[in-house]
């Protein structure tokens, strides 16, 4: 531990990739990448592919996404991820860029070659090297990739490991590996090419690794680019390893940098080890060296000096990033382990200054890197060459010096001392030149330097020093400025944080603004009372601004409100203070009461129109509102009073003075009184001055209805009979109440108020009064004008009550009126209710004549008809006819009494136009049905006339009515079987109405209304009386057709009868019915009839079902489509031969597909031929030529086929030799699969036919897996296994395929033949993982003698897994442990070497294994297997498990056991931990074995296990020693009497006086002292009393002495003590003077202090100015005030300005 403590470099875990998720197998230099310092992307290909990117800020929460690539890598700076993927099938990679943070895709390409590496060369450029070029893309804009270089012949066939560029981006370095040479292999071969972008150059050169560096070499200002590479070579058996420094580009005619070269030692165990890795430290100047098998060297880039070398990770490392901010490197090894080594910047120096002994590099890495460690070394050389007077390098190695160790006072007090010699520089200011050159001053450089810059009066020197950041800033520096330029000592004052010197400066500039904002920024505190004051005696509204200023300051503002308040008052100024609080105020906060109460209060009693201004902007809330009620009210503001009063009585006083309030005001006002308060305060007014008032508490009223509620104020003026003011108020209230109390009681106010106008209006437009109520009081009112009683009559229906209260009180004017101007409409009501009221008949009639044609004639006449006083209009209804009247009411009333009359009505209803049949016709029916039908017939009035007849039995009229009406609706009804005189009818319509009519729609009308009602027989009599019997329709086409049709429905016996007699119907449509009606020899009848051959052959097929009449009938027609139906009903049938014959009688190639099918069922194949023969003459089918070869096939005609397919033809070949090959035809089939040159099919074909070379031969033509596959398969069931093998090298390069023929060959037994496959699979070009596989896992099965060789030889060729499962099953346990390990799968590799130890054991491979498991279980079984089977080994195994053992289980183990001795060399390595059970058990054997000097020593150093029972153990153990060690064990766990006494026991008093001081008890040492002079041992006496003097108090040591005589041996301790106390004395003494000089100064201070606040306190005012005396002159703002007196005055010192004391002159 102390070694790795003191080691440069220190190296430490930052993280391992398996304890994040991911999985081992993955963590491989394909998968893994790390471009920098910030991210680690991690590639997995399973469970499903994903991309992990790791945040090394945050690593235990990586970002897992799901994404297939090749590769991935992140940017080095930013969330942004490249990746790479190849194209399926082609050798092209596919690029893309995501900014992850955006969720977006910057840029993709599709490179054309495949890119074999690919790096981030900068943050904006990709590198990306493919076998034969190098490209940079960047990835800003929509540039594509541009080639860079070509690769060299040196990196041809190598693994590309690195790509990099220097920092200005001119030199490109490539490198890459490659199996080592013949001689030593495994020795890997370095190969790099550099390139320069501007020369366009390449050179090629060896090298494992290289990098970059920028280097500044002394007397070049510019930097140097260096490049460095690592190189090991074998050259004639001798291995060489090197690291080179070479400088690139050397600029000409300045300083360059020489070529360095160092030796890389390698240890005899890393013989075959190489570098993998570079990186430069740019912090340090440091080169680190990584090698794969995790060496690290470290070499200093300026000398190429070797500086530490160590072995930093036991598993190959194949990645690492520079951690620059840091000055070191992380690497990341096989295990998943991402380590991070630093520099450590503690002992780095003192070793290489001490342990390298190189000096001069300790100093410049100490330079370099501001490292601790060499400062003696710079000191000395310092001090050497101030001695030498080399002051140039002395002042440039203090400018340089580590920590700034030299840059010291003392430093400048050197240069200082220094004479200065005529004519040069003086070496204080070479001293400062090489410092300003180099950077910043400290605070003495600055001060010294500007002491002589001030002296020199050279201040623009300073100027430019300051901006350029080269001077550090103090407040001395300041004060030294200020002498010559305040502007520029204040700057200094700024920076360097002197905030009283910048106060001051600001305060002497009078820039108070300044001073609070730099407060702030700052955090001081400053006196703002008395700035604010001295502001105040000149420039009170900047007072003002400065007070607003601190009062928005954060944290508040620093001088309470009131007190800057009062400071304003002082000086009257009052304006000035109200605009303060105004402006401190508008938070308006609860703490703030007072203050807004006091910003009031002054202004109402001075300014009472501000302080309403105030009160109107409501800016405050939490002010005295009943004081400042008080002062509103004193002051008239009666309106302000109002707002602020709380209590009724003083409102209602207030509230009276109306003649001093705006109304709008106090309406407002009344808004916000509760309503009881409300109510009170307007009965208050309208008691006062019921007249003045009304008119306000009329507003109050309409503005506050809804609060007051209507119903309180109508109650309000109903109690003081103001009927003028609940005019007024509901007047506003009514457009939007809908109450009927409210609508009536304005109608009520109205009227007693005279408004006759306004209670018309309501009456006429309301909606919403209660008419019957307005009704009565408009009566009870009887008002001299009428119209408003009209008008709730006529809207509400009260008309006769309104006819007769007109007539009743002679009124006849207003009902003339109302009649003609307006409602004509109610006229009939007026004369129903006049004709009751029994008024003359004269009036009547002219009322009526008087409105003529406006009159209502149905109303009027029904009213007249009710009181049978029709006859009374009979002069107006003539007087409206002759003035051309159209009515029907008119006409109807007309014939009503004509018909009474009986004046020749039978005229009237047919020649009179304009009546209404039914209503006149419904008069008519009890009167005369005759009259009520002609009424009935004129109006087509189907439903009565229908009933009228059947009422009256007219059935001959209704018969006549219905035949001439022609309407389906009435025939269904009159035909419907629910009518009960439907029998009367229809022998009517037969033998009278439809003979006498000659109307063919009547005819047809009838006929389908028969139809309809489904009446077939009597359909039947009709339509033979019609037809039959020659009358007017006997040849009418329809009506045979319908007559033929009824009877196939309701008579088939006639039908045949009418076909015979019948010639003019539809023949065709009529069959199909007859078919339809399964009248199949009528139908036969009806097509031969009309020579519709096709039809009839059709019955004959499909429903008479006769195919020998249809033969004949087709011999008889001779027509090809009678044919055609014929062939089809015998194929259908089965009759396949007869059916091809009548198919090629008729001629038709359309049913081919169907006779295909059915002759192949049939097997007529013969038939077949001649059929398909003739289509193929019609038609050039794909399916005709197909079958037609089958169809030969079939027959044997193998020569007509090869003639067939060498002519012309359509055939689907590929198809055809399928099928025959299905169905066995393999002749056949090899004729059509070699014309067509298909090769697969011709190969399996061959197979079948037995000809397997031919089957080869076809296969190799055919080139498919599954060709090769089935020949292969046949030939190893032939046993042709030479055939057989050359097929499977074809198969087993396919990796899908190679399984299944290994399962073929093994399921037959032919495990040799299969083994020599697989042998002679493995020299082929594309042998791939699976063949070196499935051959390991034959020869676990078959071959176990050559199964390891094999594993040896190919292991990296192997799928692992598969292989392990192969020997786990064969049970090969020392290969299957060879496997695991390959596998790193070292927890299945330790279980099997302990579960079958007999033949895979071994003790060092167990030890490298065990170390490496992650089940920590293991390592306790291994315990338990060492210890049962090599139990003389089981140090060896535990002490390599040391770490990770939990050292308390082990023992637990050990002990169950009980060979706990036989662990003890691990158990003491292991004591260190302090583990109890280790201590423990070690104690045992200590004192088993009596060792009383180890268990001493164990007890001391270890200190966890269980003391006491230890101590108990061995208290009585015969060996003196031991019981000495119980003693101290019971010291140390603080039993200080128990190991008193043992001590005591055996005679060991220095330890008993020990034990006793120690334990700190007065009594245990005062007991030992008795003790001692009780035995008589004087001289212990004498001891003890020193050893524990802290604790015996005096008086006892002294009284036991005196007592025992002991005295000369307790005076030594007596001179002690009094020495002690005295001193004690004098320290006591001492410190009370100095408490009382301290007492005095402080009540001193304070004193002052209470002066200092007696002085402010006579400062300030009363709290408001005092108001104006009678007889003294004064202004507006108060004359009376005097100022108080000046401060001298006031028994103090004046105070200096400012608030600062005086300063001395700079």
């Amino acid at each position: 531990m102390a070694a790795a403590a003191n080691a440069p470099i220190t190296m430490r875990e930052v993280l391992t990739l398996p304890s994040i998720g991911i999985n081992p197998q993955f963590i491989t230099f394909t998968h893994v990448t790390m471009e920098s310092d910030k991210y680690i992307c991690v590639r997995e290909t399973s469970p499903q592919n994903s991309v992990v990117i790791v945040d090394t800020n945050m690593p235990m929460q990586p970002l897992r996404r799901p994404i297939t690539a090749d590769s991935a890598l992140m940017n080095p700076n930013s969330r942004i991820l490249a990746l790479k993927a190849q194209l399926q099938g082609t050798t092209q990679d596919h690029l893309q860029i995501f900014n992850i943070e955006m969720k977006a895709k910057m840029k993709s390409h599709q490179m054309p070659e495949q890119v074999v590496f690919w790096k981030w060369i900068t943050p904006k450029i990709l590198g990306l090297v493919t076998q034969a070029s190098v490209y940079h893309w960047s990835i800003e804009g929509d540039s594509e990739p541009v080639k860079m270089f070509d690769r060299t012949a040196n990196l041809a066939n190598n693994q590309i490991i690195n790509y990099r560029c220097d920092p200005t981006e001119k030199w490109l370095v490539l490198v890459g590996i490659a199996p080592g040479a013949p001689e030593r292999p495994q020795l890997v071969k370095g190969s790099m090419q550099l390139f320069s972008v501007d020369q366009q150059r390449s050179q090629a050169l060896e090298a494992h690794a290289a990098s970059f560096a920028s280097f500044k070499v002394p007397g070049n200002e510019n930097p140097s680019i260096l490049i460095s590479f690592a190189t090991k070579s074998i050259n004639a058996g001798q291995v060489t390893s090197k690291l080179h420094i070479i400088e690139l580009g050397a600029q000409p005619g300045r300083p360059s940098f020489s070529k360095k070269q160092a030796d890389l030692f390698f240890p005899p165990d890393f013989a075959d080890d190489f570098p993998v890795a570079m990186q430069i430290s740019h912090k340090y100047s440091l080169i680190y060296v990584i090698t794969k098998l995790g060496l690290l060297f470290v070499y200093d880039l300026e000398t190429a000096t070797a500086v530490y070398r160590n072995r930093i990770s036991p598993d190959p490392i194949f990645l690492t990033a520079e951690a620059s901010s840091v000055g070191g490197f992380y690497a990341i090894n096989r295990r998943g382990q991402v380590l991070l080594a630093t520099v450590n910047e503690a002992t780095i120096v003192p070793f290489v200054s001490g342990q390298l002994n190189n000096l001069e590099l300790a100093v410049n890495l100490a330079k370099r890197g501001n490292l601790p460690g060499a400062e003696n070394l710079v000191v000395q050389r310092f001090q050497e060459l101030f001695a030498q007077t080399k002051y140039k390098e002395a002042a440039e190695l203090a400018a340089e010096s580590p920590q700034g160790i030299l840059r010291t006072p003392d430093t400048v007090a050197k240069f200082q001392s220094v004479p200065v010699q005529a004519g040069q520089t003086p070496p204080l200011l070479q001293y400062f030149g090489t410092l300003l050159t180099r950077g910043k001053l400290n605070a003495f450089e600055s001060l010294e330097l500007s002491r002589l810059v001030v002296n020199q009066n050279k201040k623009n020197l300073l100027e430019n020093w300051l901006a350029e950041d080269k001077l550090e800033c103090s407040e001395e520096l300041g004060d030294l400025v200020k002498t010559v330029d305040n502007d520029l000592a204040l700057k200094i004052y700024i920076k360097a944080r002197a905030t009283p010197k910048v106060v001051a400066a600001f305060a002497e500039r009078r820039e108070f603004d300044k001073i609070l904002i730099y407060s702030k920024q700052v955090g001081y505190t400053p006196d703002y009372l008395f700035l604010l004051q001295t502001i105040l005696r000149s420039d009170p509204q900047g007072a003002v601004n400065f007070a607003l200023m601190m009062s928005q300051m954060e944290g508040g503002c620093p001088v309470d409100y009131n007190t800057i308040t009062d400071l304003f008052l002082q000086r009257n100024l009052i304006r000035e203070a109200t605009a303060f609080l105004l402006d401190v105020l508008k938070p308006n906060l609860p703490e703030h009461a007072f203050l807004q109460t006091k910003v009031l209060e002054i202004n109402l009693v001075t300014f009472p129109n501000v302080a309403d201004a105030i009160l109107a902007n409501g800016m405050f809330s939490h002010y005295d509102r009943p004081r400042i009620a008080q002062l509103c009210e004193k002051a008239g503001l009666y309106v302000r009073a109002l707002q602020h009063y709380s209590e009724l009585p003083d409102i209602k006083r207030v509230i009276v003075n109306t003649h001093a309030i705006e109304p709008q005001s106090l309406v407002e006002f009344f808004g916000t009184l509760s309503r009881e308060w409300a109510l009170e305060c307007m009965k208050d007014l309208l008691l006062v001055n019921l007249r003045g008032n009304l008119q306000i508490i009329v507003q109050v009223a309409k503005e506050y209805s809804e609060q007051l509620g209507v119903e309180a104020c109508i109650k309000l003026f109903e109690q003081f009979k103001s009927y003028e003011g609940l005019y007024f108020f509901l007047g506003s209230y009514l457009s939007s109440s809908e109450d009927p109390d409210i609508h009536f009681k304005y109608i009520e106010a109205a009227a007693k108020t005279g408004q006759i106008k306004e209670v018309e209006r309501v009456t006429r437009e309301s909606n919403f009064y209660d008419p019957e109520k307005t009704k009565n009081f408009l009566m009870e009112a009887k008002l001299p004008d009428a119209r408003p009683l009209i008008n709730v009559c006529d809207r509400f229906g009260f008309v006769p009550d309104l006819t007769h209260y007109l007539y009743s009180n002679n009124m006849l004017r207003y009902i003339e009126g109302y009649v003609q101007k307006v409602n004509p409409g109610n006229a009939p009501l007026v004369v129903g209710q006049l004709l009751d009221d029994e008024c003359p008949e004269d009036f009547i009639k002219g009322l009526i004549l008087s409105v003529r044609s406006l009159l209502p004639v149905e109303p009027l006449v029904e009213e007249c008809e009710k009181r049978n006083r029709l006859r009374l209009l009979t002069q107006f209804l003539e007087h409206l006819v002759s003035e051309g009247s159209q009515d029907v009411h008119v006409h109807n009333a007309l014939g009503k009494i004509i018909i009474d009359s009986n004046n020749n009505p039978e005229h009237f209803l047919t020649t009179n136009p304009y009546y209404d049949s039914r209503v006149v016709g419904k008069y008519c029916e009890k009167r005369d049905p005759t009259l009520a039908v002609v009424a009935y017939r004129r109006g087509q009035c189907d439903d009565e006339l229908i009933n009228v007849t059947n009422k009256n039995s007219l059935f001959k009229l209704q018969a006549r009515y219905v035949v001439e009406r022609m309407d389906a609706d009435l025939w269904e009804k009159v035909l419907n079987p629910e009518n009960e005189f439907r029998r009367q009818l229809i022998d009517q319509v037969v033998s009278t109405a439809l003979p006498e009519s000659k109307s063919p729609e009547q005819v047809s009308a009838a006929v389908k209304a028969f139809m309809t009602a489904d009446l077939p027989h009597e359909l039947i009599e009709l339509l033979e009386k019609i037809v039959l019997q020659n009358s007017a329709f006997s040849g009418n086409f329809n009506l045979q057709n319908l007559l033929i049709l009824t009877a196939i429905k309701a008579d088939p016996s006639r039908v045949m009868d009418y076909i015979n007699r019948l010639d003019n119907f539809d023949g065709p449509a009529v069959g199909e019915v007859a078919v339809e009606a399964q009248l199949y020899e009528e139908a036969f009848a009806i097509f031969k009839k009309f020579n519709l051959n096709v039809q009839a052959v059709n019955v004959l097929l499909d429903n008479i079902r006769s195919i020998d009449r249809a033969v004949e009938f087709a011999f008889r027609v001779e027509e090809d489509a009678v044919w055609s139906q014929v062939a089809k009903a015998q194929l259908r049938e089965g009759l396949v031969s007869e059916a091809i014959e009548s198919f090629i009688r008729a001629d038709d190639a359309t049913q081919f597909l169907d006779v295909i099918h059915a002759a192949e069922e049939a097997e007529v194949y013969h038939d077949l031929v001649s059929y398909l023969l003739m289509v193929r003459q019609k038609a050039k089918e794909p399916k005709v030529d197909s079958e037609l070869i089958y169809a030969y096939a079939k027959i044997d005609r193998l020569g007509e086929i090869e003639e067939f397919v060498l002519m012309p033809n359509v055939a689907n070949l590929p198809n055809v030799g399928d099928r025959l090959y299905d169905e066995a035809l393999y002749e056949a089939a090899k004729i059509i699969f070699a014309f067509i040159s298909n090769w697969g099919k011709l190969a399996i074909t061959l197979v079948k036919l037995k000809q397997f070379q031919g089957a080869v031969d076809a296969a190799r033509k055919a080139n498919s897996s599954k060709t090769w596959k089935e020949v292969c398969f046949a030939c190893v069931d032939a046993e042709e296994f030479r055939l057989a093998q050359i097929c499977g090298l074809n198969i087993i390069i396919q990796v899908d395929d190679l399984e299944e023929v290994s399962e073929y060959y093994q399921n037959r037994g032919c495990f040799n033949e299969l083994i020599s496959l697989m042998e002679s699979g493995l020299g082929l070009e594309r042998a791939h993982m699976g063949i070196f596989t499935e051959l390991g896992v034959l020869y676990a099965r078959y071959r176990y003698e050559k199964l390891m060789e094999h594993i040896k030889l190919f292991s990296t060729r192997l799928n692992i897994p598969k292989l392990i499962r192969a020997c786990d099953e064969q049970q090969h346990w020392k290969e299957l442990t060879y496997l695991y390990i390959q596998y790193d799968e070292f927890d299945n590799a330790a279980t099997t070497i302990m579960n079958h130890s007999p033949e895979a054991w071994d003790h060092m491979q167990f030890k490298d294994v065990v170390v490496k498991v992650a089940n920590v279980e293991l390592y306790y079984k291994a315990v338990y297997f060492y210890l049962q089977e090599h139990p003389d080994l089981i140090n060896d195994l535990l002490n390599v498990l040391a770490l990770r053992l939990d050292h308390t289980r082990v023992v637990d183990i050990m002990r169950k056991a009980g060979h706990l001795l036989l662990v003890k060399p691990y158990m003491i390595a292991v004591q260190s931990n302090n583990v109890t059970a280790v201590n423990e058990a070690l104690n045992e054997i200590y004192v088993e074995e009596e060792d009383y000097e180890r268990l001493r020593e164990s007890i001391d150093m270890h200190d966890s296990f269980d003391q006491i029972g230890l101590a108990q153990k061995i208290e009585k153990h015969e060996l003196l020693e031991m019981r000495r060690v119980a003693a101290y064990i019971y010291k140390k766990a603080g039993r200080w009497k128990q190991s008193i006494a043992l001590s005591k026991k055996d005679n060991l008093y220095k330890d008993a006086m020990e034990t006793a001081s120690q334990s700190g008890d007065r009594e245990l040492a005062e007991e030992l002292l008795v003790y001692f002079i009780e035995q008589g041992k004087k001289e212990c006496f004498a001891s003890c009393l020193f050893v524990c003097y802290d604790l015996i108090r005096a008086d006892v040591a002294l009284e036991l002495a005196w007592m025992n005589n002991m005295i000369d041996f307790a005076f030594p301790y007596l001179l002690q003590f009094i020495r002690e106390y005295t001193g004690k004395v004098d320290e006591l003494i001492k410190d009370k003077l100095e408490a009382l000089s301290e007492v005095k100064a402080k009540e001193k201070e304070e004193k002052e202090v209470i002066a200092q606040q007696n002085m402010y306190a006579q400062l300030l005012p009363l709290a408001l100015p005092a108001p104006p005396m009678p007889g003294m002159a004064g202004g507006s703002m108060g004359g009376g005030f005097v100022p108080p007196p000046p401060m001298g005055g006031m028994g103090m010192p004046p105070m200096p300005p400012f608030g600062m004391p005086p300063m001395g002159s700079y």
